[in-house]
């Protein structure tokens, strides 16, 4: 079970989450005007959006810290609350960059020292070795992503996720697990004394005019780190152009100085969700046609062309390119593959940027 707070929610309770949305106005990006190409290129991405059946929910493109291009489709409006999926992740990557500078956690604590009382009695040397580096780079040593069956049968999701086999030695095979970020969102807890939105709250939330996020949460209180957090297309925007300045907003500090470039890079190798590398040679799958084969950095993805993006389930984007000064955002519910939906902006925008 997933309950909800002003941190959180499904549809049941999408009407509240409009009302929390629009409390307290966000300061818009400024706006700028497109160029001829990329207005141009904007006009062609619109229509191949309607000629290739995928459901594009929102785009918005950033360039030079203005807003130069954006567009909703069918029923939906800026002032909506969208699901982000797995972009909540990177959020919470921020959230550990800001407790490791604050001295209350380090990438290479073990993770079964925040949790003494849930740990196995009998467990293996490689849960011993698991770190909160490990988690931050899906790396944590599990064949397959334990998320699914632990949210829906566990009564505690640390406990079970401790439990849980731990096949290779960690740091040495990448499996997408989004109970890996649960993980990292019930430390920050444990070290901060405050759930993930409220210690984001002052510290990025408000600051970047974000106001009253919504997170859904375990049924222990913990926010789910790895999915759950509901946005507008700006408030991905801003985050966008948040990191393309290194943390830098407004002329303040955010996030700590070389966190973003840390967390940006590619750490790791990596491969689509729930694939193995069997699975990719089967599929055909190459860094040249791939943006899942581009590498993993702490709760976020390399792309082609120099960029790096946060991305969830359905098509959710946030993709920052920084040669070319810009930030594009997404929502969607994509059914062929996101991969086809990036393809759009490759082919498509990234020639007139």
């Amino acid at each position: 079970m997933i309950t909800m707070r002003p941190s959180s929610c499904p549809m049941a309770v999408l009407a509240a989450v409009f009302v929390l949305a629009s409390c307290k106005p966000s300061p818009d990006l400024p706006r700028g005007k497109a160029d001829p190409a990329l207005a141009g290129a904007f006009d062609a991405y619109v229509t191949a959006v309607d000629s290739i059946g995928e459901e594009i929910h929102s785009i918005m493109i950033v360039k030079k810290g203005r807003v130069v291009a954006e567009k909703w489709f069918g029923d939906h409006t800026p002032d909506e609350p969208h699901g982000l999926w797995s972009v909540s992740k990177t959020f919470t990557s921020m959230a550990v960059g800001l407790a490791v500078d604050a001295g209350l956690v380090r990438l290479d604590d073990r993770v079964m020292d925040f949790f003494p009382d849930q740990v196995p009695a009998e467990r293996s040397a490689y849960l011993e070795e698991m770190t909160v580096r490990h988690l931050l780079t899906m790396t944590c040593g599990h064949a397959k992503d334990p998320t699914a069956a632990i949210r829906d049968h566990a009564e505690n999701w640390v406990e079970a996720f401790l439990a849980e086999p731990v096949a290779f030695k960690p740091g040495t095979y990448f499996c997408y697990n989004s109970m890996g970020t649960y993980l990292i969102s019930a430390i920050v807890q444990k070290v901060t004394g405050e759930k993930l939105a409220d210690f984001l709250g002052p510290r990025l939330f408000e600051p970047l005019g974000i106001a009253s996020p919504v997170w859904e949460e375990s049924p222990q209180g913990i926010d789910c780190g790895g999915w759950g957090l509901y946005l507008k297309t700006e408030d991905m925007a801003k985050f966008g152009q948040l990191l393309l300045q290194g943390g830098l907003w407004k002329g303040s500090r955010l996030l700590p100085e070389g966190w973003i470039a840390e967390a940006s890079s590619r750490q790791v190798d990596s491969r689509p969700a729930g694939t193995t590398p069997e699975q990719v040679l089967a599929r055909g799958l190459t860094v040249e046609n791939s943006d899942w084969l581009q590498g993993y950095g702490y709760q976020m993805w390399q792309c082609r062309h120099q960029g790096f993006r946060a991305d969830g389930a359905y098509g959710q984007y946030i993709i920052v390119l920084p040669e070319k000064e810009a930030v594009i955002a997404m929502t969607a519910h994509v059914k062929y593959g996101m991969q086809k939906e990036i393809d759009q902006v490759w082919d498509i925008l990234l020639p007139a940027l």
